[in-house]
């Protein structure tokens, strides 16, 4: 049996979820707070590698007894209290907010089927305090024309396309991958939201696609463009890299319904 973890982190002061030598982790935090919770050194499997600076509304991950060979009965903590269990040994900037069990075999990376994320983007003359790391500023007020070339060109990435062009690096052969969702909306007078849900996502792909957006918004690049540049499959015909602070992982979503518990 693994125990799953529902959580949130403010990615701001971290190196990425995955272990580094060159700084602090997610990973790194939530495997000494799962030892200290259990009363046993615990491994802790992530599903995704969010970069430096990136943040989560729901991120899964797997616990389960470093050396293997405990039985199913582990974890005697009820699934409902774990997060309560947490709470007092982890950062305020880290919270677990639900748990779940699953078996053995479960992988929270290898049986996701999609995930979502969200870019968000400032767009007041002024940088607010309140979401300087939390989201892009752009100084320049994107217009309802501007809004509206974006939400064309996010549609344009909805399919299954190759998104070579949408990658930082080579290193990754399979570059195809099936996007379900893709919108840019306007939630309140100063801040838009760019979501996008696939069955999977290459290195930086949001962030380029959230920066290939602003171009477009800036009428440096049209909405007609996406097209060409998919098919093209050149890293340079697309967008910059937007910055990480404005990333979320919202959502991870797998073939059978986890049922979440938390009281």
């Amino acid at each position: 049996m693994k125990v799953l973890l529902k959580v949130q982190y403010m990615g701001t002061a971290y190196c990425g979820f995955q272990c580094q030598k060159n700084g602090a982790s997610i990973q790194e935090v939530l495997t000494r707070a799962a030892g200290r919770v259990f009363g046993m050194p615990c491994s802790v499997t992530g599903c995704s590698r969010t970069d430096a600076g990136v943040h989560a509304l729901g991120y899964v991950c797997a616990v389960a007894p470093a050396d293997g060979a405990r039985g199913a009965d582990w974890c005697t903590v009820p699934p409902g209290k774990i997060h309560r269990a947490f709470a007092p040994h982890l950062p305020p900037d880290i919270s677990v907010c639900a748990a779940a069990f699953a078996p053995d075999f479960f992988h929270p990376r290898y049986d996701a089927v999609e995930k979502e994320y969200i870019y968000q983007i400032w767009d007041a003359p002024w940088e607010t305090p309140f979401f300087r790391d939390r989201s892009y500023h752009s100084v320049r007020r994107i217009s309802p024309e501007g809004l509206s070339q974006m939400q064309a060109a996010a549609a344009a990435y909805i399919g299954r396309h190759d998104f070579r062009a949408f990658m930082a690096g080579s290193a990754e052969r399979d570059t195809v991958r099936t996007v379900t969702r893709a919108q840019v909306r306007r939630e309140d007078e100063h801040m838009l939201a760019f979501s996008v849900s696939a069955d999977g996502f290459l290195y930086n792909m949001v962030r380029i696609m959230a920066g290939t957006l602003l171009e477009v918004a800036a009428g440096r690049m049209m909405a007609e463009d996406i097209p060409m540049i998919l098919e093209m499959r050149d890293r340079s015909r697309a967008g910059f890299t937007a910055p990480p602070h404005g990333l979320y992982l919202r959502e991870v979503r797998y073939p059978e319904e986890i049922l979440w518990q938390c009281e």
